[in-house]
């Protein structure tokens, strides 16, 4: 694959991934010790500067950069909703031996997992599963209706996993878009994400839902079927609701609770 073009820098100055992540990986880490330096390719960099950088790309140009750029350390978390299918083709196409792999909790609709399979077929791939070990009788206390608060399980079965899927990965993708949330609204395209100690790119970060429906129409994608029974976000079956007409396109997940992320991306 021919090397990117040479990067535009813009000026503007962008908020950290997270509010406490460190601009000049200096501060100190939970030991006391100087956190060390971001680095990309073995090179020191300014987080900053890249963000701006990568911020006036294009999302196929992102992508292109970033596979380039981190090669096989590059992973793509995926989640099976509408901007799946985008990421999915757009990165396929440009590498079609890029690593996809998902969080399953094993308690996904079916629908979410017919996408999966769909997806794997279209573009003849494999999807990497990462899954905890379960409670006894999780999925049967699910589907016999008897599930309570205190099966919350974000914590354990999907951030701890998700650290465990990203070993030997310098730099994760992820779907958000600021247009899902408030608490997404100035997420970069490319920052340091301070959560998991590497760097993370949001490639559709700036993408309409209609930019998205269209590429998706456009390229005769599979898609989670929810999307058009009225779930903007989908998540596990016991967090996920249709929110209400005016809500937040997030406001389903978790509701009735404070809760606006499972702790992956927020």
């Amino acid at each position: 694959m021919a090397a990117p073009e040479e990067l535009q820098v813009v000026t503007r100055r962008l908020r950290p991934l997270h509010e406490d992540a460190p601009t000049n990986g200096s501060s100190p880490n939970g030991n006391g010790r100087p956190r060390p330096l971001p680095t990309i390719g073995g090179k020191v960099v300014d987080p900053e500067q890249v963000s701006a950088e990568v911020e006036a790309m294009s999302a196929p140009r992102a992508l292109a950069w970033a596979i380039e750029t981190f090669g096989p350390r590059l992973g793509f978390a995926v989640s099976f909703q509408k901007t799946t299918s985008v990421i999915v083709d757009i990165a396929h196409g440009i590498d079609p031996g890029a690593r996809f792999f998902y969080i399953d909790t094993e308690l996904f609709f079916p629908e979410t997992y017919a996408t999966r399979d769909a997806l794997a077929e279209h573009f003849d791939i494999e999807f990497e599963r990462f899954v905890q070990a379960n409670p006894p009788g999780l999925r049967e206390r699910w589907e016999a209706n008897l599930w309570r608060e205190s099966d919350e399980c974000c914590a354990s079965r999907k951030v701890e996993t998700m650290h465990r899927a990203l070993e030997g990965v310098d730099c994760w993708v992820s779907g958000i878009r600021r247009v899902d949330s408030k608490t997404r609204f100035e997420a970069p395209r490319f920052g340091w994400d301070e959560r998991f100690d590497r760097w993370k790119l949001n490639p559709v970060v700036d993408w309409t839902d209609q930019q998205v429906w269209t590429h998706i129409k456009d390229n005769h994608l599979p898609y989670n079927p929810l999307h058009d029974q009225g779930y903007p976000s989908i998540g596990c079956m016991p967090c996920t609701s249709k929110p209400a007409a005016g809500e937040d396109v997030r406001a389903g997940r978790w509701a009735g609770t404070d809760r606006t992320e499972c702790g992956i991306n927020g």
